[in-house]
């Protein structure tokens, strides 16, 4: 009992105010809804079964792929989801008649889907919307029937709105009500804050080229590698080497990933498989229990990929238990499946013009150090500016954080490998995962600025503030030259040039002293990024411009 508190307190700590069940509790009600819409349909249109299977797998992946919708993202996700669920119908068919066909235009749907991101974020997430009914394919056994005919496609089409509407209902209702908070939107870019490619990269294919070529090496190696092994379960296969490379950000998160995912799922079979034999083919209490695993699935996700990789591996294995396939026969399979499918999806992420973590990183801490700098720079009377600014700082420490797992991952394996051998601590040594960390860390003294700035505009022209703000934002500029390799001036620790008088207690009104400790705790953040990037090559002699507080 006192093992279980103990892992209820970690969840509640994983998900402080609850805001993530309270999501799950959402996409939980559509995937119902959804349920039972789709079995009223099939009984009434006399249809296949596994039209309810898609209408669940729908709903379910949907309502991620919607958390960040506005309407009109929804309503465009209402005209999409059944084109494409028309679409995928179709392909199905050809991957039981004409496999070689078929195969390939799934591989073709799933690399479009990816690189449509290259067209922002509308185009992606009409891109998830896309591939969302060629997953559903992978999920429903070979076996569940028949081949259909193409007047199956006009149901399925039919299914796919159904399941839309009820994501769009529910989200929408969850959000003017509260109950799950606004979503948060990435901000709209200024001129000056887009990217300029260096000169090499200009001459490789873009990110999501490489991410979607890797996408379809991926999948199209899957198709070949499963239905040679496994004839009859080769969609295992697929879909595990579809989710190792979906969403991927650089070869540590793709390995980190495989890995867990294989992990994960293995234990979900374990644990399915025994559980599985308790119930038989079309037992409703299978359904229930398959609901409840994909609610913890969805609610965990955030903690750990493995939790999700797990659960949904045991609902594959009860779900092939309901429609009468053993699990006990087919567990040995399954893993072996698994673990080709990850090994499939790591081998092309890191051999298909690879993604190097450490270039994401770096890509992506200089995106959020240019947006550090304008708002440093930005004038105190200019409201929208800062708010925006503020804004687009926190996507972008939010983009950064998806790189974390791995990373730390990597420090924490670092640290015990240093442990073991009699080495440094890792708290010594500069990692990686810290400047994930740091730049986490900027959000809120950067609230403290902005929200002081907002409220009296008169402290962001102070003398004190806007002389230690101008040295902030050059030590900013330093760990951007530093990133990018550029010759300039490097970071110089601010805190350690202050003139110290002991006992002496520091004069200004309270607002302007909070604003002066925000802007320090900013500096000692680039200074963590300065300790793992280095100094810009050649750095010129001369101090960065700055001046104490007296």
């Amino acid at each position: 009992m006192s093992s279980y508190f103990s892992w209820l307190r970690r969840a509640v700590r994983f998900d402080p105010g609850l805001r993530l069940l309270r999501g799950t509790a959402v996409t939980t009600a559509a995937m119902l809804a959804a349920y039972g819409s789709a079995l009223l349909i099939e009984h009434v249109a006399d249809l296949r079964v596994d039209v309810v299977v898609q209408a669940v797998v729908l709903a379910a992946t949907a309502a991620r792929v919607q958390l960040a919708a506005d309407r009109y993202d929804r309503l465009l996700g209402l005209a999409v989801l059944p084109a494409a669920a028309a679409g995928a119908a179709e392909i199905g068919r050809l991957m039981t008649l004409h496999p070689d066909l078929g195969d390939a235009l799934f591989t073709f749907g799933t690399a479009l889907a990816v690189w449509l991101r290259r067209f922002g974020p509308r185009a992606a997430r009409a891109g998830g919307l896309l591939v969302l009914p060629l997953v559903a394919l992978l999920v429903v056994p070979p076996d569940a029937g028949p081949v259909p005919g193409h007047e199956h496609t006009l149901w399925v089409a039919l299914i796919a709105v159904v399941s839309g509407a009820w994501v769009a209902l529910l989200q929408t209702a969850a959000v003017r009500t509260g109950l799950v908070p606004a979503p948060v939107r990435a901000p709209a870019p200024t001129p000056e804050s887009q990217p300029k490619p260096e000169p090499e990269a200009r001459r490789r294919p873009g990110v999501h080229t490489r991410t979607a070529l890797q996408m379809a090496g991926a999948v199209g190696g899957a198709f070949v590698a499963g239905r040679a092994a496994w004839p009859d379960h080769w969609a295992w296969v697929v879909l595990t080497a579809f989710i190792v490379c979906s969403g991927a950000r650089g070869r540590g998160d793709v390995l980190f990933k495989g890995l867990q995912r294989a992990v994960g799922a293995a234990a979900g079979t374990v644990v399915a498989t025994a559980v599985a034999g308790f119930f038989g083919p079309h037992e409703d209490a299978a359904v229930v229990l398959i609901f409840a695993v994909l609610a913890l699935a969805t609610w965990l996700r955030e903690l750990s990929y493995a939790y999700w990789a797990g659960c949904v591996t045991a609902v594959l294995s009860l779900l092939y238990g309901w429609f009468g396939q053993s699990s006990d026969d087919l567990l040995r399979t399954r893993l072996a499946a698994i673990g080709l499918g990850a090994a499939v999806g790591i081998a092309a992420s890191w051999l298909i013009l690879p993604l190097r973590t450490r270039d994401v990183l770096r890509r992506r801490t200089a995106d959020a150090l240019a947006v550090l700098t304008e708002l440093l720079g930005a004038s105190g009377t200019d409201r929208p500016a800062l708010l925006r600014g503020r804004a687009r700082f926190a996507y972008g420490a939010a983009e950064l954080e998806l790189l974390a797992r791995p990373l730390r991952a990597e420090r924490r394996a670092l640290g015990l490998a240093g442990r073991l051998t009699g080495g440094a601590p890792s708290s010594t040594r500069p990692s990686r995962a810290d400047v994930v960390d740091a730049v986490a860390a900027c959000e809120a003294p950067l609230g403290v600025l902005v929200d002081g700035a907002v409220a009296d505009p008169a402290l962001w022209s102070d003398p004190r503030v806007a002389r230690l703000n101008r040295a902030v934002a050059a030590n900013s500029a330093a760990v951007r030259r530093a990133i990018g390799r550029r010759p300039g001036p490097a970071y110089r620790g601010i805190r350690a040039r202050i003139p110290r008088q002991p006992g002496a207690t520091p004069a200004g009104s309270p607002e302007q002293l909070r604003m002066l400790a925000a802007l320090l705790a900013v500096d000692d953040a680039l200074g963590t990024m300065a300790a793992v990037f280095g100094d810009p090559p050649q750095a010129e002699a001369e101090d960065v411009k700055g001046a104490a507080i007296s």
